[in-house]
């Protein structure tokens, strides 16, 4: 396993990052395609012994599950000092007022819930999963900061926005003295490369981590334009991301197989090693529900990508719509 810093800060995490959406009893929240605990213990117990050391999970997931299954099977497998766990907030956790979003109650209040349910004193990152237009950032920054200062996390995070809100962010913090934003969490991979426009510059030039999510498009990247999964036939989201610009997509997936094929490797490593070799890429975040989707993700940092195969890949590229912010 290849480790490196996240961003400008001391912390070692892996060039893999397990995400943990998948884990989760399927009758909780709004993902019926979750693992129930039995089944994600073994994979989450393999991507550490791998030496996969960050794993990335949130509050919503499965209505708070998948916090509970990653923290005892931390307990259970490796030691809390080895681990760089990170959470998000943001999601509705329970109807009515105040019930979602990014509130200095929210923050305070749904920061010492992840806590409970992982088990733990403190999480390593901890981000905002996604903007929140009703509250005023200057509140949510400075709750994160108190909730830093009382040790209950160690670093901040963010996840898929504009980059001017951003920039805005970073300014903020650095206007007050509150503690920054490290790591920018968003959507990145062949069949939507948006973020290279303005995030990924903005990440570069300020030393943000960048932790991708969704780099195989929800499976898409890792099998035949005509084929599907039980998880993309219920993932009504993941299908919001996609279906906008078909016939370039159809032709980045051929192209995929065609890399794949040559190189005798499965499509996964090679759309994955694409987005590891990335420019400011930190850490790829895989959702991993089979043994081989782990081993696919460590093998593919080893996959080094030759420059006519980078633009083989990305030749048949179209711009898209902005997605994956709400």
């Amino acid at each position: 396993m290849e480790y490196t810093q996240l961003g400008r800060t001391g912390l070692e995490v892996s060039r893999i990052c397990l995400g943990c959406m998948t884990y989760g009893a399927p009758e909780r929240g709004n993902h019926a395609w979750t693992l129930p605990e039995e089944s994600s213990r073994p994979l989450i117990r393999q991507a550490l012994e791998l030496g996969i050391n960050f794993l990335d999970t949130a509050n919503v997931y499965s209505d708070g599950n998948s916090e509970e299954i990653v923290g005892r099977a931390v307990r259970d497998f490796a030691r809390r000092a080895d681990v760089v766990i990170a959470t998000k907030l943001h999601g509705r956790m329970r109807p009515g007022p105040n019930g979602a979003g990014l509130s200095r109650r929210a923050v305070l209040q749904e920061i010492d819930n992840s806590l409970r349910r992982l088990g733990t004193d403190f999480v390593d990152l901890y981000q905002i999963h996604r903007w929140d237009p009703k509250t005023p950032i200057e509140e949510t920054l400075e709750a994160l900061h108190d909730v830093v200062k009382a040790g209950k996390a160690r670093y901040i995070g963010a996840s898929s926005m504009y980059a001017w809100q951003f920039a805005k962010a970073l300014y903020t913090s650095r206007l007050h003295g509150w503690t920054e934003f490290v790591s920018m969490q968003n959507h990145i991979n062949l069949l939507n490369r948006e973020e290279e426009r303005e995030m990924l510059p903005l990440c570069a030039d300020q030393g943000v981590a960048v932790l991708p999510w969704s780099p195989l498009a929800r499976g898409r990247l890792t099998r035949d334009w005509n084929e599907t999964s039980e998880r993309q036939d219920s993932d009504m989201f993941g299908n919001s991301l996609y279906g906008g610009a078909v016939e370039s997509d159809r032709r980045v997936i051929e192209r995929v197989a065609g890399v794949a094929k040559q190189r005798g490797v499965p499509r996964a490593q090679v759309a994955l090693a694409w987005v590891a070799q990335q420019h400011g890429v930190t850490a790829p975040i895989v959702g991993a529900s089979k043994p081989q989707h782990l081993n696919d993700a460590v093998a593919a940092l080893a996959l080094k990508l030759a420059p006519e195969e980078i633009a083989a890949l990305e030749e048949p590229y179209t711009p898209h719509a902005v997605v994956g912010f709400q």
